[in-house]
């Protein structure tokens, strides 16, 4: 029997984006249209790589979204709120291609401890985050010693660290495998894989991406030229061409027999 009440609708919140990003432009005074009317939407939970050769513009993207550089024209909006230039966004945290950047107190627990001590924080909040955070990266043998005598791979997870007992829903990674032996790497990988933050990844490291990422943005000349899974961006031939890329090495069909 068909029932003559009126069927009850369900009203579906609409999700709000982790980074919404409207006609972003920024110019630098001896370079114009380094970022030239960007649009982009990247949902919560979501890990993209930014690919494009070095200039298209990834470092300065980032240094906008996180508040660092003021756009020439054009919004940032972080969980449904306005990036404030020079203000402190707490929701998001970079990784600066170079560690030595962001590395600067006298022992690397303190510099992991720095970030959420300046975040009122109960004191074994603070610990209970630095504890993690050292356990996740793995650094736990250089907890005690200074920064700076460290080698490149080992500062880059000590970065990483800092950022990670902030604990953002946010996560801007440039370059983050540039410094890592392969063991690091892999470690950097299998953690990556549990976190539920939202990852933009700017990456040379195709393989990489191909592991991490569920999307995959191609940068070039200050734009978004493509948007689509790693897969099928990075496994496009005539795409990767056209903006100078080379296609990751696990793409490509082995038609050759190398041990004859």
């Amino acid at each position: 029997m068909t029932s003559l009440l009126p069927k009850k609708t369900i009203a579906h919140q609409p999700t709000v984006a982790a980074i919404a990003i409207d006609h972003l432009c920024f110019s630098y005074p001896d370079r114009l249209q380094v970022l030239d009317n960007i649009c982009l939407h990247i949902s919560p939970g979501e890990r993209v790589g930014i690919i494009g050769h070095n200039g298209c513009g990834k470092t300065t993207l980032f240094m906008t979204l996180c508040g660092a550089l003021t756009p020439t024209a054009g919004a940032v909006r972080l969980m449904d709120k306005p990036v404030m230039a020079g203000g402190f966004n707490p929701q998001i945290g970079l990784l600066f291609q170079n560690p030595n950047n962001q590395l600067f107190s006298a022992s690397v627990q303190d510099d992991i401890r720095f970030g959420p001590a300046n975040m009122d924080l109960l004191p074994h909040q603070v610990d209970e985050r630095v504890d993690a955070a050292i356990a996740l990266t793995g650094v736990q043998p250089l907890a005690e010693r200074p920064p700076h005598h460290l080698s490149g791979g080992e500062k880059q997870m000590v970065a990483i660290a800092g950022l990670l007992a902030m604990k953002p829903q946010i996560v801007l990674y440039d370059e983050p495998t540039a410094s890592l032996d392969i063991r690091s790497r892999r470690r950097l990988i299998n953690f990556m894989y549990g976190l539920q933050q939202t990852m933009v990844i700017a990456s040379h490291d195709l393989e990489f991406l191909l592991e991490v990422c569920d999307r995959t943005l191609i940068m070039y000349q200050g734009k978004i030229v493509a948007d689509g899974t790693p897969r099928e961006i990075m496994g496009d031939d005539n795409l990767m061409h056209a903006y100078d890329l080379e296609k990751p090495h696990s793409l490509i069909p082995h038609v050759i027999n190398h041990h004859k």
